[in-house]
């Protein structure tokens, strides 16, 4: 399912400015239904998208077959959506990379977005596939999706299923997780940065175009667009009753999370340090990919809470956290609010672009080319019109977003 969403309207029941996609109705009726049994917003039941046919997990029926078929009805919807902006500050889509139409639909679809919006933001917040395996074509899916939107997105921030999964069993508590339960962990990490705050020192207005301020800060250079998320504290209401944080505390934590690769609270590696000034072995890669230090080229601190205008963040502002060709000063900022969200008295959140995909994107491109080596499935694709030059296109694409990443 894809939600392209752009603001949000005033009137008796908030209306999600957005427009759902999916070539099957199951979905988008619950997902409609979900949201109106809550009393607290709605979608437009207008602004919707379906048919009765799926993509059959296939990419190519996604992107070469349905998204030119469907078109201009979808683009109509967006359109509708766009004139009711006083200001349009940009798109934001989420989509999946594992089956067809989130991956196909979803990627041609921003295209699409690109060529009519020329001058619009253009975020893709994108749900990495399980490494245990959703659909045996997933690789394929997966690497046909990430170079094309190389190629139209402004960004795109990355939520993969395995850690979004351990952080509902191991820090939420669930014994049975749900797919209810795996968005619910998602959409607080997403509010975490898309809420309003101040974006910059000494602001006194927050800010009108958080996407736009999100690319200014993060994306420096059109070779690297892949962002990843961090948040801290997430856990049970329960275990939040008898939790008590610091800033301090939090942000020793985060700033861990962020030069040993963490992706959860738990199971930091304390070892890792940040590389002495001049020391170019410390960002080196193994053989097997295997990141000694995270290196950045920009961050994202949003501080939410009490106290807030006491947090040091100095430690983020270390130049050995960073690539050579940009200063602290360029690459690291810091947004805050001392609204507290969503029942923590004091939370924060990183927004990265780093080397933190290094490893599950070589291992993604690697299963792809094992199979399309011995050609295992590619006759699903060539049927619908991606032939294999179009897969050799994307390998070259991703190997060189590894190799540039690698390099930092």
């Amino acid at each position: 399912m894809l939600v392209f969403i752009l603001s949000i309207f005033k009137g008796h029941v908030p209306v999600a400015r957005a427009v759902l996609v999916d070539m099957e109705p199951k979905v988008i009726n619950q997902t409609l239904s979900m949201a109106t049994r809550s009393g607290r917003w709605k979608y437009d039941h207008r602004s919707q998208f379906c048919q009765k046919q799926g993509s059959g997990n296939n990419w190519a029926n996604g992107y070469c077959v349905h998204g030119p078929k469907h078109k201009d009805s979808i683009m109509d919807l967006v359109r509708k959506e766009v004139e009711k902006c006083d200001r349009l500050s940009g798109f934001f889509t989420t989509m999946s990379m594992a089956g067809g139409t989130g991956s196909g639909m979803g990627t041609y679809v921003t295209q699409c977005l690109r060529d009519a919006y020329p001058n619009s933001f253009l975020l893709n917040q994108v749900i990495w596939p399980y490494g245990t395996g959703e659909v045996i074509v997933q690789n394929y899916n997966a690497i046909l999706t990430l170079s094309h939107l190389y190629q139209s997105s402004d960004a795109l921030l990355i939520h993969e299923n395995d850690i979004v999964h351990k952080i509902c069993a191991q820090l939420m508590n669930i014994k049975q997780i749900s797919f209810r339960d795996v968005n619910k962990v998602i959409a607080h990490q997403l509010g975490s940065v898309l809420q309003p705050t101040y974006s910059s020192e000494g602001a006194t207005q927050y800010s009108r175009s958080p996407l736009g301020d999100l690319m200014e800060r993060l994306v420096p250079h059109p070779e690297f667009k892949l962002l990843g998320l961090r948040n801290i504290p997430q856990m049970s209401e329960t275990s939040l009753a008898y939790s008590t944080f610091t800033w301090p505390g939090l942000l020793r934590h985060l700033r861990q999370m962020l030069i040993a690769n963490a992706k959860m609270e738990e199971g930091i590696d304390w070892q890792v340090r940040a590389p002495s000034s001049g020391d170019p072995v410390a960002t080196k890669l193994s053989p097997h990919m295997e990141l000694r230090f995270n290196t950045s080229i920009a961050n994202l601190v949003v501080l939410r809470g009490k106290d807030v205008q006491s947090a040091a963040i100095e430690g983020f502002k270390d130049p050995a956290l960073y690539t050579s060709w940009l200063t602290p000063g360029d690459a690291f900022s810091l947004w805050k609010t001392p609204r507290a969200f969503n029942k923590y008295e004091k939370s924060a959140t990183l927004v990265s672009n780093s080397q933190f995909l290094l490893k599950p994107l070589d291992a993604i491109v690697g299963k792809a080319w094992n199979m399309f080596a011995s050609k295992a499935y590619v006759h699903h694709y060539t049927k619908f019109g991606n032939d294999e030059e179009a897969f050799l296109d994307s390998f070259t694409t991703l190997e060189q977003v590894i190799a540039s990443y690698s390099s930092l």
